[in-house]
């Protein structure tokens, strides 16, 4: 993902690609729960699959029904070993006559050179696409702002609209939040568009967006942790349980047809400390042994860091604390109902 020179002299500071803040923390995630924001999501990384055989391969490959994507919605769609174990959660969508997947830019490579070793003799090709920028929008004014300047803008979660030079997706979240595409050679102009009514924001302050929905993203730390129920993905429509088989459908299917998931992901808050990782152990008060881990962790509006944390189901029934690095944690409730 390119580094955007406009948004350089306006203080973005990047460490490597990923565009972390403006030299005000802080302040932006005030904006980002508060007020309207614009995000580089440099970050993040799109891949294209395109050819004749591509439905085929991609429903060999991934939990969702790719199918059911028509240009007109999008899906999450986890990505497993032949263990069901996910090395990766794409946000996927059609466009034209190709289909996109979005993951972190730290994985796309890897994730490149493994899909194209079960290509074969197949009709497909895979490739990453740097010249298409993702910007994030989010705010409750978000789609009047939009309405303002584009033409169609998506309003039910997963939907999405492609215009002549963007794509919009809308995000499940109860806080409105936007993906925006464009090219490189446009993203000037939308910008333009967009940062009279929106404060500019780092990664930080969408993560944090992303936490309080109850997002998930696997990243290279938690890379074959989980089983995609483990990350609730069940309930944020990521696995078709009728579309046949793919890489680890049996694993992922026995873990349903079971009737009970005894690992699930929660929203924690963890207050006095700052430097919680995706991948960081979870324990009880008693005891040393692991109970969960971190899935992803972002500073918190008011100090401290907000979590994304997969655990033992009977660890969270007991009166144990619940620690990560010896600080207990403090379970917030998801914005929708796990079964």
């Amino acid at each position: 993902m390119l580094q955007i020179k406009s948004l350089i002299a306006q203080g973005a500071q990047y460490i490597e690609n990923d565009l972390i803040h403006y030299g005000n923390p802080q302040q932006e995630l005030q904006f980002a729960h508060q007020d309207n924001i614009v995000c580089h999501l440099s970050h993040l990384g799109l891949l294209q699959i395109e050819g004749e055989d591509s439905v085929h391969f991609l429903q060999g490959q991934l939990t969702n029904d790719i199918r059911q994507l028509d240009g007109k919605q999008t899906q999450y769609a986890a990505y497993c070993t032949p263990k069901g174990r996910m090395l990766a959660l794409f946000l996927a969508f059609a466009h034209a006559d190709h289909y996109h997947l979005l993951a972190p830019l730290s994985q796309t490579q890897a994730l490149i050179k493994r899909l194209r070793m079960f290509v074969l003799r197949a009709k497909v090709s895979i490739q990453e696409k740097p010249e298409i920028v993702c910007l994030g929008l989010a705010g409750k004014q978000i789609d009047t702002l939009l309405q303002s300047h584009f033409s169609a803008v998506p309003q039910l979660p997963h939907s999405m609209v492609t215009l002549a030079d963007t794509t919009l997706i809308r995000l499940p979240s109860e806080h409105p939040m936007v993906l925006l595409f464009t090219a490189q050679s446009n993203v000037d102009k939308v910008l333009g568009q967009l940062q009279p009514t929106c404060k500019l924001a780092g990664k930080n302050a969408w993560e944090s967006l992303q936490i309080q929905a109850g997002l998930p993203q696997v990243v290279p730390a938690t890379q074959e942790a989980f089983v995609p129920q483990m990350l609730n993905l069940d309930v944020l429509n990521g696995i078709s349980f009728k579309k046949g088989c793919y890489t680890g459908q049996e694993i992922v299917a026995r873990t349903h047809y079971l009737g009970s998931v005894k690992r699930r992901m929660h929203i924690a808050h963890i207050a006095n400390i700052e430097n919680i990782m995706a991948g960081d152990v979870v324990t009880l008060a008693d005891s040393n042994d692991a109970v969960g881990m971190v899935v992803n962790a972002a500073p918190a509006l008011n100090g401290g860091m907000d979590l994304l944390i997969e655990i033992r189901v009977d660890s969270m029934q007991g009166d144990q604390a619940v620690l990560c690095k010896n600080q207990k944690l403090e379970f917030k409730p998801l914005p929708y109902a796990l079964p």
